[in-house]
């Protein structure tokens, strides 16, 4: 195999991070464009407090980017390598 051990184990991290249904609804969330806190939790039903903490999650593994704007924190897909990923992914589940 020709993958470093370090690329297959972020590999492996990135999966893991994409593999959890909340992190997945708010990165849905997200392919519509940038949005705060406020917002994303309306849009997944959630408390703010629990986005917040798997949007830092999500930001860590730079699956998302913030920006601050005034006093506003706006996040977005940090590239479109994640929604490839997402489209990809969906496609392969529907596949039959």
């Amino acid at each position: 195999m020709s993958q470093i051990p370090t690329e297959i184990e972020k590999v492996s991290q990135l999966f893991k991070v994409l593999g959890d249904p909340t992190r997945l609804k708010i990165l849905l969330s997200l392919k519509e464009g940038e949005r705060n806190v406020t917002a994303i939790a309306q849009g997944v039903e959630m408390e703010q407090s629990a986005v917040s903490h798997q949007l830092k999650l999500l930001r860590e593994n730079r699956v998302v980017k913030a920006r601050r704007e005034g006093k506003t924190m706006l996040y977005s897909l940090d590239d479109e390598h994640v929604i490839d990923i997402l489209q990809e992914t969906f496609e392969h589940v529907q596949h039959r």
